[in-house]
Formats: C-alpha cells, structure tokens, sequence
C-alpha cells in the first residue's frame, strides 16, 4: 500500500535503520580523527559504561584522553572559523559510530527520549494522525475515543496555529512536540476548515493515548483473519493476543499475518508474539556475539495457547530486525507461508547504554540467527550498497539465496546470507507517474474531504460512480493538478481503477476514519490478494507440519 507523511501525535516513525551521514568524516579533520576515535571508544566503553571504573584504565588509555582533550582546545582555540565544543565532540562520536556498523548509533539527548517514548505503550496527546498535506499541517484522521475525537476535529482540518504560533514554518516534528504534552494540560489549536468562513478555536485537554503497534485487525474474508503488526513496544506481546482473541471469536479459520514495513523494536516483545504461533519448546532465535552474555537463546513456552491455524506472513524491504526474528521462526517451523520481497536483513542486536547529559549510545552487541541457523543481517562491507539493496533501488546480486543451504524441521530448504526470502515472491503494484504525483499533491485526500463536505455519505456500502470520477477530473483541472491529456490518461483500465480506489479510501477515510481507509487499500492490494490465494499451500504446510509432531510424539511415547 502507499506510503505517506503521517505522524501520530507524541510518536515517531518506527524503529528502522536509515542511511548513515556519509559526510560525516569528509567534515573531520584527517589529522585527528583516527586518536578521536579510538579515544571516545575507550572513553564510551570504559568510562560511560562503568561509571567510576574510568580510573582503572590503561596508561596507553588516558594518554590517548590526554590527546584528545589537547585536539579538542586546539581547534576550538585556533581553527580558521568559530567552532562549538559540542560540534567536535559530537563529530568525534558520530565518527566513532560510522566505523563500526549501520546499526550503532550515538543517541543525543532528543534521540535518546524519544527512542524511549517509542518503546512506550501509551503516550499522552490529543488523539491525532497528523501529515503535511502541500505545506499545511493537516489532520489525516481523529482517533476514536480520543480528546480530538470528542472535541469534533475531522479529516481534513488544518492547524493553523498552535499556542496562538502559526504552525506555517514548522516541520511534523515541532508541530508535534507542541501538541503533545502531560495528561491533564491543554493545548490552544487554531483551525482552518472547509466550509467555514471563520478559524475554529477549540481548547483541548491532552489524555492517555494507546500507541497501538497493532493497528489494523479485521476479517477480511469471512473465514480469513487480517492483522497489521506495525513494530514492537511495550505492549505488542499483549496487543497481538488480544486481536487473536478477537478474530477467533468472528470465526477466524486463518491468518493473514502482515509484516511489511515493521522496522522492529523490542527483542522481549518478538519473542511473545513468535510465542503465540511456535509450538512448545520451539526456538525462537539464538543471539551469538563476543562476550558469554551475548550467547543466548529463547524458546516458546507455554504461557500463550499455540495458534494452530493456517498462517500466510506478508513481508517486504521494509520488515526488519525483530519483524524479521517473526518471520525467520514461523518459516523455520513451517508453521505458515512466506509472502512478498526479500526483507532488510538487518541482524545486529544493539544493547542500549546510557551516557552523560541524558545520552546514550546503541551499541552493536551480537547478531541474530534463525532457529534453523540462519543469519539474519545481510553483509555490510559496501554501505551504500546496503542501503540501496535493503530498499529495492540496487539490482546488484542478492546474495540472500546463493548464501549457505539450511533445513526447516521439514526438510524445505532455506538459505542464509542475511534476510528472510519469502516462499513465494510477489511485488507490489507499481503506480504510474501521475498517480504518484497526485497522491504527492493529496490530490485524493483535498477532493475528498471537499466531496464529503457537499455530499453526506452513509452506507459503508457506497462506491465512487463515474460522475463522481467525472467530478475528480473537473476538480484536477481546476486545481491545475493535471492537463486534459493527463486527466483523460485517468481513462486508462489500471490507472482508472487505482485512481477510483484510492479516491474510495480517502473518501471513507473522511467519513468513516482511517480503518475503513486502510481496508479500501487492502482489498486492491497485489500482495495481500496473493497472500489470500496462498492459503492453499499454507494449509497442506499445516497438515505436514501437525503430522510430524504426531510422530515425534509417537516416538517419545514408543521410548517410554
């Protein structure tokens, strides 16, 4: 499904690697970056993360502090130009972290606050999913039951201001730090609506707001279960549970598992949910490093009753660590289907320690493996090169299935070399350039909450007719969205019927909230239509899979 700027209130993006700064070391000086480096592992590893240890290092250790300490004074004292202490010091750590791994990360006091606020279960806000729609921060959709939902806001609204502050020269980041706050405050908001000729002024109180990682859970089919796992907080383990519970009381039969663009999140919290689907005593993952810690391995248990039903797992570029530990375990175990494109491959575990002034650094402490075997992270040798293949853009060799051969308990074989290769490949739709154009402009969104605003919409049974498609066109050229060549390329069977969609959801989305917005998408979504025809195999996979634990268990039973 497309993508978008969407940001819900007090929460960021999901945990998901992102390309390092490639001009950090071209800004250091040559000169000292190596002693720099070297200094501030030291420092790090021997200083921030035993505290009143820092005494006991090495003398080779505190006469490279002692260099350091004397490069920093230098620069600041005679550099050419103003130079902060903070900006050298910062350089060095960032410095320091480009050269280990893509994954280890120094965490600033921002950064480190809100990948804590992340790993939360609820956050305390208004109730918002907020984007930029063409420069104006824009409310995508209220959520139910929230501040924002009791005080009237709508699809479509625009913040103008905030605390009396016009929201025009803030980023989604600003705008959201000054909406959110502690329960019980209030925030002013100015809002623009189409349809009134007066700025809305509306108080609201801020309140607890789940930060759900489970987001979308339906039937999408009447024996079909459909559930969106969007990362892995504090909650996830529980979230998913509940949505089983739920899906198995509107007559779930199987699962449509979907993973795609899941970044991750917390270890503890993967492995509850792969508890949810192994069989007892199953492995879930191994972690293998330098230090004894760091070799670990986890197993289901019996807290959670074992799903035992068909299940199809949707994956893509985009599904990656923790997501990928999901996905590895449950085609491990031939315990469901694989559906999509190759995922990240991103396998480092990174332990968090906290720094000084409120800091920390994300430390790369050990790698993953599947229970078969498999390593999870991809090679990291050419940087570029592993930030271009992990998001579909290079067409270099993927060397996730020419790496080593492994076994499921099946005997299916798998492979190695970083990733999870889905069982059955299958990308997704392309989209034309008009489209994506127009959904860059918000084309579908801006029409239709203007269409709603004229025409009230009651059965979740409405679909678009031609005259409300020929009314989109009329509007595209009034807006000059399009040319008449472009409009009339509309016409075109693909592009007609993706435009209809999407001009569908934007208009339930007004009318009905994001859920019925996101299920319009489903229905015409290329991997979730084949991840549905791929229940067949799926469920021969089950039969396979009860009958050799039948005979594992007849064997136990004959060796008594």
């Amino acid at each position: 499904m497309d993508s978008e700027n969407v940001h819900r209130i007090a929460m960021t993006s999901k945990s998901q690697p992102s390309p390092r700064h490639f001009g950090i070391l071209a800004r250091m000086r040559n000169g000292w970056r190596t002693a720099a480096i070297v200094v501030f592992t030291l420092s790090i590893l021997f200083g921030g993360l035993v505290g009143d240890r820092v005494l006991a290092l090495s003398d080779e250790a505190r006469d490279l502090l002692r260099l350091y300490t004397e490069m920093v004074t230098v620069a600041h004292e005679q550099y050419g130009a103003e130079v902060d202490y903070d900006d050298l010091v910062t350089a060095s750590i960032n410095g320091m972290v480009w050269t280990l791994d893509p994954h280890t990360s120094f965490l600033s006091r921002e950064a480190y606050s809100s990948m804590r606020e992340r790993q939360r279960s609820s956050f305390h806000g208004l109730g918002i999913l907020v984007g930029l729609r063409n420069g104006q921060l824009t409310v995508i959709t209220p959520i139910e039951g929230t501040p924002a939902s009791r005080m009237g806001l709508r699809a479509g609204d625009v913040i103008s201001k905030i605390e009396g502050e016009t929201t025009e020269s803030m980023n989604i980041d600003d705008a959201v730090g000054r909406l959110k706050g502690p329960k019980g405050t209030s925030v002013r908001v100015e809002i623009v609506r189409q349809g009134l000729d007066e700025p809305l002024e509306l108080s609201i109180t801020r309140a607890e707001i789940p930060q759900d990682t489970v987001r979308y859970v339906y039937m999408i089919t009447p024996e079909t279960g459909y559930m969106s796992v969007s990362d892995f907080n504090r909650g996830t383990g529980k979230e998913v549970a509940d949505a089983i519970a739920k899906l198995k009381q509107q007559g779930m039969k199987q699962l449509l598992l979907d993973l795609r663009n899941n970044g991750g999140g917390l270890l503890d919290q993967a492995i509850e949910v792969a508890d949810q689907f192994l069989p007892e005593g199953a492995k879930i993952v191994e972690t293998r490093g330098r230090t004894r810690e760091s070799f670990q391995e986890y197993y289901a248990s019996t807290r959670f009753e074992e799903l035992d039903l068909p299940v199809v797992v949707l994956v893509n570029h985009g599904t990656a660590s923790a997501a990928e530990i999901l996905a590895g375990a449950i085609q491990d175990h031939d315990i469901g289907l694989i559906v999509g494109t190759p995922t990240w491959g991103k396998g480092l575990v990174q332990t968090v320690y906290s720094l000084s002034y409120e800091s920390g650094i994300a430390l790369t402490t050990a790698k993953y493996f599947t229970p078969s075997g498999r390593l999870i992270q991809r090679d990291y040798t050419s940087w570029v090169d592993y930030q271009t293949q992990a998001s579909g853009q290079s067409e270099a060799d993927d060397t996730r299935t020419i790496g080593e051969a492994f076994r499921t308990d099946l005997g299916r074989e798998v492979y190695g070399g970083g990733g999870i290769a889905p069982d059955i490949e299958i990308e997704g739709r392309e989209i034309s350039s008009l489209l994506q154009y127009l959904l860059s402009r918000s084309a579908f969104f801006d029409f239709a909450n203007s269409y709603t605003s004229r025409h009230p919409i009651e059965s979740p049974q409405w679909t678009p007719s031609p005259e409300v498609m020929s009314e989109f066109r009329a509007w595209l050229l009034d807006h000059d969205l399009a040319t008449e060549e472009e409009a009339d390329g509309l016409n075109e069977p693909a592009d007609a019927e993706m435009a209809k969609r999407y001009l569908h959801a934007e208009i339930f989305n007004s009318v009905f909230g994001i859920d019925a917005r996101y299920q319009i998408l489903a229905a015409g979504d290329q991997q979730v239509i084949r991840g549905l025809e791929a229940f067949g195999e799926a469920i021969r996979l089950l039969a396979l899979r009860r009958e050799l634990d039948s005979g594992e268990q007849r064997t136990a039973a004959a060796g008594l």
